[in-house]
């Protein structure tokens, strides 16, 4: 349930940030640009939040298997 949590979270905090920098940038060409690069940034953020959270679980169970050995 933790886990689910925390990568929910932060799958939600990658994709904001995403979308934020995403309509930043097309914000500088126009309104149409802004809108799309804010809805690419949040797929891609919500993709790196995802990877960022399997990554750390992996290295925590590896962790883990190193420890009780």
């Amino acid at each position: 349930m933790g886990s689910n949590l925390k990568r929910t979270l932060s799958r939600a905090r990658y994709a904001a940030m995403g979308a934020a920098a995403g309509a930043a940038i097309g914000g500088l060409f126009n309104r149409n640009a802004a809108s799309t690069g804010g809805a690419i940034g949040a797929l891609v953020g919500a993709v790196i939040g995802e990877k960022r959270v399997a990554a750390s679980d992996l290295v925590e169970q590896v962790k883990g298997r190193t420890e009780s050995q």
